[in-house]
């Protein structure tokens, strides 16, 4: 784990570390595709403890012991067992201290499956700051001609702006009626044509390293700049089949919108899609929930599709190309400029559908300590998205066996879950008080073996009780 950034102090570490016990809390700014942040009234989001409280976790403090490693080894041996076929790799580490106190095959890259959206997390969190925010904007191509341009939001709703929420936070309801006011501001009438615009976006829509059977399961789909509920046809209904056009979906959905905002409130317009797209003035625009949002979304929830597009909106802030090789790239040089060890990582996708990733349990437990005690504090954002063990997220139906039942409402971790996979990556406070980051990855496993899972969140869970000095 060479070349971590090194833990910017106990003042600090307290500060991030509130995450664990204490609760958290549009405007259009024109044809930026990364809008500005909007005028700071308090202290940002990410600044503040994440909104998931972790109610049961014990106290951090200053003095707390540190772990025995061959008390905590003596544990971890008996836990960190398969089921079946496979192996395990482990590393946990004293947040605080850089200290390792148990490894086993810590150094061995491995396919990690999900556990990889942390690495996309922590590029996008740099690269594009928590508060920055995606514009969807109207630009009048002509006379009677409009094109609604994507611009990396793909969490809009097809109904009013919800400034509340992540997922919908803004609106092609919305769009609609400021789209509809400025024209009739302009004097037109009539019929009007609208086009969709993804070029912000290049290449293949998707990643070939992707199996096609992931994307006809719905575990993902074709990217684009613009989608609605992160290419799914319904917000509340996550599996099955999904849109594989997203500007074609969102420009229909548009469009309706546009027609009953047109039909009423002074002069009739009717649109109908048609043209193409081009350049021109901005009528107008929304904007998305914050990046810091967003990541956390996509943590909570394993986004796979979202984690692709913001992997190409790092490329694209970066001058690099929108395309999923383009996003690799830039993930990796994010990852080499915050001071992480990349050398033998493979990034073959950015979510993790793709068993061709190859990541270290030692790398997974570097980047996470970066976040949790790092100097640079927009990572700290991304805890805000770990599930926490037995409540939220991938995490909200385990720990409730009489092995792991100890670390609910503890553990704060992203799971991964391939064929032979099976991944969590996250910190932990334990009984003394102590920091703890850890790092599991398991390869080879039993297909559908059920002490693989056990076996994870029971070594976990001896993370949260351990008083092992």
């Amino acid at each position: 784990m060479s070349r971590l950034v090194r833990a910017a102090g106990s003042a600090l570490l307290v500060l991030v570390l509130l995450a664990l016990v204490i609760p958290l809390g549009i405007h259009w700014s024109g044809a930026a595709v990364f809008a500005s942040p909007e005028p700071a009234v308090s202290t940002p989001a990410w600044q503040l403890p994440p909104s998931t409280p972790a109610p049961q976790s014990g106290a951090l403090r200053d003095q707390a012991p540190q772990p025995s490693a061959p008390a905590l080894a003596a544990l971890l041996n008996k836990t960190l067992v398969p089921d079946g076929a496979g192996s395990f790799s482990a590393q946990v580490v004293d947040a605080q201290t850089g200290a390792v106190l148990y490894g086993s095959k810590a150094d061995e890259a491995r396919t990690p499956a999900s556990n990889m959206k942390l690495l996309t997390a922590a590029a996008a969190l740099q690269a594009l700051g928590p508060d920055s925010r995606f514009t969807t904007e109207v630009i009048r191509t002509g006379p009677s001609s409009l094109v609604i341009h994507g611009g990396g939001d793909v969490l809009l709703g097809a109904g009013e702006s919800q400034p509340d929420q992540v997922m919908g936070h803004a609106g092609l309801g919305t769009l609609a009626t400021r789209t509809v006011a400025a024209l009739r501001g302009a004097g037109v009438k009539g019929k009007v044509t609208v086009a969709g615009d993804a070029g912000l976006f290049s290449g293949p829509a998707l990643n070939p390293a992707v199996d096609p059977g992931d994307v006809a399961a719905g575990e993902t789909a074709p990217v684009a700049p613009m989608a609605l509920n992160s290419a799914r046809l319904d917000p509340d209904v996550v599996t099955g089949p999904r849109p594989q056009d997203q500007t074609a979906t969102v420009l229909k959905a548009f469009v309706a919108a546009l027609n009953k905002a047109g039909a009423g409130g002074g002069t009739p317009l009717t649109f109908s899609a048609g043209g193409k797209a081009g350049t021109g003035t901005a009528l107008a625009g929304v904007e998305s929930a914050t990046v810091a949002g967003q990541v956390a979304w996509m943590l909570q929830h394993s986004d796979n599709f979202l984690t692709d597009v913001l992997g190409r909106m790092v490329a694209v802030k970066s001058g690099r190309a929108g395309s999923y090789a383009g996003g690799i790239a830039a993930v990796r040089s994010e990852l080499d400029q915050l001071g992480l060890d990349t050398r033998g990582m493979v990034i073959a996708d950015l979510s993790g559908l793709s068993a061709a990733n190859r990541v270290s349990s030692a790398q997974f437990a570097g980047l996470i300590r970066l976040m949790t005690t790092g100097s640079n504090a927009s990572l700290r954002a991304a805890l805000d998205g770990f599930p926490v063990a037995g409540l939220s997220g991938t995490l909200g139906d385990r720990y409730g066996d009489a092995s792991s039942k100890g670390g609910a409402g503890l553990i704060r971790a992203k799971t991964g879950t391939l064929n032979t996979v099976l991944s969590l990556s996250g910190y932990v406070v334990d009984a003394d008080g102590r920091l703890l980051v850890f790092s599991f990855l398991g390869n080879g496993l039993t297909p559908g073996a059920t002490g693989n899972k056990t076996a994870l969140d029971s070594s976990a869970t001896v993370l949260a009780g351990c008083g092992c000095h």
